[in-house]
């Protein structure tokens, strides 16, 4: 596939990593598509849909030649009835419609990447998770309820992505871990927000691994996979080295260059912050390590493969961009 000039069609493509890839495609000069509910003004093509039902937007999925599906509504919020249902229909449905789309197509795309989540592991401090022998939780008998419901997730959408028939189209989940970039209101922004306030210390045990990937080798491994024709099925996006929460949040608090030692947050003060922030506290309770190997054995290399250099280069950017505004 050549490496200019391609279409690329981004479905839920308004979110922070899918603005990260938008902007990247659209700078080296690919022809990009995002298709939202609420599109946002940008340099790039928008297309309204609904995101459950068919439409004049499946025009844009034939004859390109990349997709990529980051739709599905944001996990952080509190899982009441509502919420989990539409968690899960915003997942599911709308990548059986993208599915779809690919087997009604003329012209189906060569690949189509689809998101999931490192989070389809369960909760995990005496091993490393792979792509190759990791184990799906979701059946641990001390996992919470809500832990379980995540799993569900998880695995009901890859079900949805690998269902339809499409001989002509490759196919890869990618499990991605949070990817870290300095935008304001994304996952590192909110991170800093609490070392920058004093309130960076450990949460709860913080033995927990957190899984991350700096926001240049998430592109570089979308870029990667989409090269990489020998690659299909489920890929961990995820940096080699995730950390325990304690060392994670110390690593940022030194980047930010502060001396004092981040209060903690004990589990029980998370469930409260959660319920007021209306949010769950298995975003930083649970232990995600996870290991992106068949992303290395494939000969990828990371630029960012551990945590202390990664806060270093993203706080560089955050302060800079700060200083801009």
């Amino acid at each position: 596939m050549s490496a200019r000039g391609r279409r690329i069609v981004i479905p839920g493509g308004t979110g922070q990593v899918g603005t990260l890839l938008a902007r990247h495609f659209h700078e080296k000069g690919d022809d990009v598509t995002v298709i939202s509910r609420h599109p946002r003004p940008a340099e790039w093509n928008s297309i309204t849909w609904s995101g459950y039902d068919p439409g004049p937007w499946m025009k844009a999925i034939d004859g390109c030649d990349v997709v990529i599906n980051l739709a599905g509504r944001s996990v952080n919020c509190r899982y009441n009835a509502a919420n989990q249902s539409e968690i899960k229909a915003s997942r599911t449905i709308t990548t059986g419609l993208i599915g779809d789309a690919i087997a009604s197509a003329v012209h189906p795309p060569p690949v189509w990447l689809n998101a999931s989540t490192a989070t389809i592991y369960r909760h995990s401090l005496d091993r490393a998770m792979d792509d190759v022998t990791g184990e799906v939780g979701g059946s641990e008998p001390d996992a919470p309820p809500k832990w379980r419901f995540s799993i569900d997730v998880a695995t009901s959408w890859e079900r949805a992505f690998f269902a339809p028939d499409v001989p002509h189209t490759r196919r890869i989940a990618m499990r991605s871990a949070m990817t870290m970039s300095p935008d304001r209101g994304g996952v590192f922004d909110t991170l800093l927000s609490l070392v920058r306030w004093g309130l960076g210390g450990k949460a709860g045990p913080g033995k927990q691994y957190v899984s991350w990937i700096h926001e240049v080798d998430f592109i570089r491994a979308v870029e990667f996979l989409i090269e990489k024709e020998s690659l299909s099925g489920p890929v961990n996006l995820a940096s080699p080295c995730p950390v325990p929460n304690r060392q994670f949040m110390s690593c940022l608090r030194q980047a930010w260059c502060t001396s004092y030692i981040g209060i903690p947050a004990s589990t029980w003060m998370l469930e409260i912050g959660a319920i007021l922030l209306r949010t769950e506290t298995e975003l930083v309770l649970k232990s995600r390590r996870v290991i992106p190997r068949r992303l290395t054995e494939a000969g990828f290399e990371f630029d960012f493969p551990n945590w202390r250099g990664a806060c270093v280069d993203l706080v560089e950017r955050w302060r800079k961009a700060q200083a801009e505004v």
